[in-house]
C-alpha cells in the first residue's frame, strides 16, 4: 500500500532531523531478518542510544539534499532494501551495535555509513569502525594512563614505607 505524501514529508522530515544530529550513520541490508529479530535490534540499538529506522533510499536521499552537510553526498551505495543505524551520541555505537547484531545474524551485511561531515564510507570502513573502542572506553583508558603513574609513585612509597616499618621493627625487637 502506497503511503500518503504528507506521510513521505514526514519522514523526510524526522529522517533530515536524524541526519542533521547525527555523528554517524550507517545503512545495511536487512533482508531475511525477522520481525523478532528487527525488533531485538532495535531493543539493543535503544540501549546504546542508536536509532533504526527503515525507510524508502529515495526518501533518504530527498532528505540528504535538504541537509547543507549531505546535499554533495555520493548516494550511489544506496540501493535495496536497507536499514539506518543512527547516533547523535557517539561515534562508532552505530557499527559497533549492527557489528555485534550481524555476528548472530549474517543476514545483515554492512553496505557503508556516513560521516558527521557528509564523507561516505564503504563496508570495510564501517566493519574497521566497529572494532574500535566506544567514546566511554575510551575515556576510561584515557583515565587509567593518567592515574597509572600515580599508582606507581604510591606502591613505590607504601613499598618502602612497609620495610623501613619491617626494619625499625626488627631493630626493636632485636
Amino acid at each position: 500500500m502506497a503511503i500518503t505524501k504528507s506521510k513521505k514529508n514526514e519522514l523526510v522530515a524526522e529522517v533530515s532531523n536524524l541526519l542533521s544530529t547525527a555523528k554517524l550513520t550507517v545503512f545495511a541490508t536487512c533482508n531475511g531478518l525477522s520481525v523478532a529479530d528487527m525488533q531485538d535490534l532495535r531493543r539493543q540499538a535503544r540501549e546504546a542510544g542508536v536509532v533504526i529506522k527503515v525507510v524508502k533510499n529515495r526518501l533518504v536521499r530527498v532528505a540528504m539534499s535538504e541537509n547543507k552537510t549531505y546535499k554533495d553526498t555520493d548516494t550511489s551505495l544506496l540501493t535495496g532494501q536497507l536499514m539506518y543505524a543512527v547516533s547523535a551520541e557517539d561515534e562508532v555505537s552505530p557499527a559497533k551495535v549492527l557489528d555485534e547484531f550481524a555476528k548472530t545474524h549474517p543476514a545483515l551485511q554492512f553496505v557503508g555509513a556516513f560521516g558527521m561531515e557528509g564523507e561516505v564510507m564503504d563496508a570495510d570502513a564501517v566493519k574497521a569502525l566497529a572494532k574500535l573502542p566506544s567514546k566511554n572506553e575510551l575515556v576510561g583508558q584515557v583515565v587509567s594512563m593518567l592515574l597509572s603513574p600515580v599508582n606507581d609513585v604510591t606502591n613505590a612509597l607504601s613499598g618502602n614505607l612497609h620495610a623501613l616499618l619491617d626494619g625499625v621493627e626488627a631493630k626493636a625487637t632485636a
